[in-house]
């Protein structure tokens, strides 16, 4: 007992030791420097990335391409299968220069908005903000004109539901005859020749109004539109406290719905122009509406379509209306138990006028695509089908019946988000990878999709250009192959892609480590993740980068950063999504924990006693949520700009995946909910006139934490939107992450030249 007794003091002592040790150290000057040279990085690269465009109605294609001399545009005729310099560079900066007043290098030429002519004899550019155009033949440079300033102010977030629909300009008819437009909440029409108006409806008022979107009948006919029931708007309010144009704060709102609040509720409207009269709709059906939105009119005028989204996201119709009888009739009904993932893998193509529709459904438990019969809605065929997923539709061709498409996890031990694009036919025949690498592919096409540009790389797999046949895949030449030669002379690291099972036992999660440039093995390292949970899509890099954010700066600090797509996140199966259903604080975190524990295993150098998460917006509620339902695993959070309860934010999203009615999960989920849990280290970051997530939420939980008694940092930002907090606040989150997790001291910044 005594020896034993022993031999736990001298643990003990020991750890005091180190611990004394390590807050005595200090991350320097340098290291950050080092961390910010990393910023350059995309400098140290070359061939990353191409870009290319395609010639209108052509099979030629120029591109920029960056290599260790500059800039140079390149030109590719894929019919002769050449590739040459677009211009020469020397000449036209010679040109150049004579505009500019000063010296232009040929491969920094400071060009931009670049357009060549369908015979490639000349190319227009704007310098600053006048346009150019060179021929290239005559090595002439004529002024076209002085570009004008189209910059906009910054849009925000709100949703688009409850948008005033009740102004707008006068909807032509086809036949050019006639106008349709709204009066005084009504529809009216007038004669073109004549000016004579027409009165098609009375029943319109500003609480319960016909909608300005008016869409006519080929035939000039008929016509249709919604009437739209408003409802009550939902205000928020924010003070700018540091205005740039006067000393007085000021104070802004914005239209911004959140779960609950009451939408507008849309009826389809039908009026016949040769009657002048309505024609009855009986949409009672549809009311339950989180949205109806008439999409077009078939090309014999006889019916007109509507999609509608019930509330809640679980039923998602696409629907008829017989344009002499006002008849609706169901075409396609997507039912789903949890939700049905609209903002993501909705897709709807309405083939030979719609006698047949293309429809992209999670119906067998994988996102495919599937062919109906658009008259009565049986469902003809699944076009494709197995245990991965449709990403997006890129082509349909309707008279070869075939589709292009992105598609990824088809290759079973591959990384299953990988994206590749094939080939397949209507009757789900024939399909064809025509990037078989395994990588992860971008593709350009030709305007008659007889070719593309295929750029394909992996995290640790340099990028490499090439052009190939759509028919079968086949490789035409190679354009480029990425060189980082320089890059990794500096030291770095490549991403490491490690995947291992998931809470299940069964499902492999996949993630990327992030080592510093001067990674010791013998060394401890704390782990840091980068969180994003977001619902709607996936998040962890695929493709090659060399500088990615803030993950190589932050490691280069001394820390091992890693990035995972845990479970509840999209792009694999209906099952693996349907975990964040009403459970967006589950986040992954039993997955990404495992995840980590097993990389740890691996390589004993990543200290799983020393975890730290950081995250903006949904990433901020995550970051948040890790310390107060997993404390026993993250000890160190940085949340920027969270959305702490899911009630506080933007409609759309929250009520998708957390569900309608408000019921107990939101308070289940909700940061200030479950504030008191707070164990470990938090620092908060918001911006003050942030409208994408309310920052009253952040304040909100801010509010909990001081009743709960906790310890905490907050920064608020004055005059910035929905942000991770900029130069400032990455310099704040690194020092966050360097005193609570290496326990060193941080350069003392007050006494540094700004």
């Amino acid at each position: 007992m005594k020896k034993s007794l022993i031999i736990k003091t001298s643990h003990f002592l020991l750890g005091l030791v180190l611990s004394a040790t390590a807050l005595n150290a200090q991350t320097t000057l340098t290291d950050y420097k080092r961390a910010d040279s990393l910023f350059k990085n995309n400098e140290r690269v070359y061939s990353i990335n191409i870009q290319p465009t395609w010639l209108p109605e052509s099979h030629n294609f120029w591109y920029v391409n960056f290599t260790g001399k500059g800039k140079e545009f390149l030109m590719v005729n894929t019919d002769k299968n050449t590739k040459t310099v677009a211009f020469d560079h020397e000449k036209l900066a010679k040109k150049i220069s004579e505009v500019t007043g000063k010296k232009e290098l040929p491969y920094k030429l400071p060009i931009s908005f670049v357009t060549f002519s369908k015979d490639q004899k000349s190319v227009e550019f704007v310098i600053d903000t006048v346009k150019w155009k060179y021929t290239i033949s005559e090595n002439s440079l004529k002024k076209v004109e002085r570009i004008k300033d189209k910059s906009n102010k910054d849009a925000y977030w709100g949703d688009e539901e409850g948008v005033d629909d009740r102004k707008g300009k006068p909807i032509i008819s086809p036949d050019k005859t006639l106008e349709a437009f709204i009066k005084n909440f009504n529809v009216y029409i007038r004669e073109i020749k004549t000016k004579k108006e027409t009165q098609l409806s009375y029943d319109g008022s500003e609480g319960d109004y016909y909608s300005t979107w008016l869409i006519w009948s080929p035939d000039s006919k008929k016509l249709a539109t919604c009437k739209v029931r408003a409802n009550t708007k939902h205000i928020i309010n924010f003070i700018r406290s540091s205005p740039t144009d006067q000393l007085q704060p000021k104070l802004e709102s914005r239209d911004y719905l959140k779960p609950g609040d009451a939408l507008p509720i849309k009826r389809p409207a039908l009026f016949n122009i040769e009657e002048k009269k309505q024609i009855t709709i009986n949409s009672a059906a549809f009311e339950n509406q989180y949205s109806l939105d008439l999409t077009d009119w078939r090309k014999d005028s006889k019916a007109f379509t509507f999609e509608f989204n019930q509330r809640g996201h679980q039923a998602y119709q696409i629907v008829s209306v017989n344009a002499e009888t006002g008849e609706t009739k169901v075409i396609i009904d997507e039912q789903c138990k949890t939700f049905f993932d609209y903002s993501g893998k909705k897709f709807r193509f309405d083939v030979l006028d719609g006698k047949e529709m293309i429809w992209a459904s999670e119906r067998d438990g994988w996102n495919h695509l599937y062919l109906f019969d658009g008259k009565t809605g049986v469902v003809k065929n699944q076009i494709t089908k197995g245990d991965w997923v449709v990403r997006e539709v890129v082509n349909v061709d309707t008279l070869a019946r075939q589709i292009i498409f992105k598609g990824a996890g088809k290759d079973a031990g591959k990384d299953p988000y990988l994206v590749h694009y094939y080939r397949i036919n209507f009757d789900g025949t024939n399909l064809v990878d025509l990037t078989p690498e395994d990588a992860n592919h971008t593709a350009t096409f030709s305007s008659d999709w007889k070719y593309f540009v295929d750029s394909y790389s992996r995290v640790d797999l340099p990028p490499v250009h090439v052009l190939r046949q759509s028919t079968d895949g086949k490789i035409v030449r190679e354009l480029e192959k990425a060189n980082i030669d320089e890059l990794l002379k500096t030291g770095w690291k490549m991403p490491e892609v490690f995947n291992t099972k998931g809470r299940d036992g069964k499902t492999d999660i996949w993630g990327i480590i992030v080592r510093p440039s001067n990674f010791d093995p013998s060394k401890k390292y704390p782990i840091i993740e980068y969180i994003y949970a977001g619902p709607h899509s996936a998040f962890v890099p695929k493709s090659f980068f060399a500088y990615n954010g803030s993950m190589s700066p932050l490691a280069e600090l001394g820390f091992i950063v890693v990035q995972i797509d845990g479970m509840g996140t999209s792009l694999r199966s209906k099952a693996f999504h349907d975990v964040c259903w009403k459970n967006l604080k589950d986040a992954g975190f039993p997955d990404r924990i495992l995840w980590m524990k097993a990389a740890a295993q691996k390589y004993p150098y990543m200290d799983i006693t020393r975890v730290g998460i950081h995250g903006t917006s949904a990433g901020g509620q995550n970051a948040m949520g890790a310390v107060l339902f997993h404390p026993e695993f993250y000890k160190v959070s940085v949340s920027s700009c969270g959305c702490h309860d899911n009630r506080m934010d933007k409609i759309w999203w929250n009520e998708a995946w957390m569900s309608y009615p408000i019921g107990p999960q939101y308070d289940s989920c909700s940061n200030v909910n479950n504030a008191f849990r707070l164990k470990g280290k938090l620092l908060l970051m918001v911006g003050e006139v942030d409208d994408n997530v309310d920052p009253a939420t952040t304040m909100q939980v801010v509010n909990a934490l001081i009743k709960a008694n906790k310890e905490f940092d907050l920064l608020v930002l004055p005059g910035l939107n929905h942000t991770a907090g900029g130069k400032y606040g990455e310099r704040r989150r690194r020092d966050f992450f360097v005193k609570n997790l290496l326990g060193c001291e941080t350069p003392d910044w007050n006494r540094l030249e700004p």
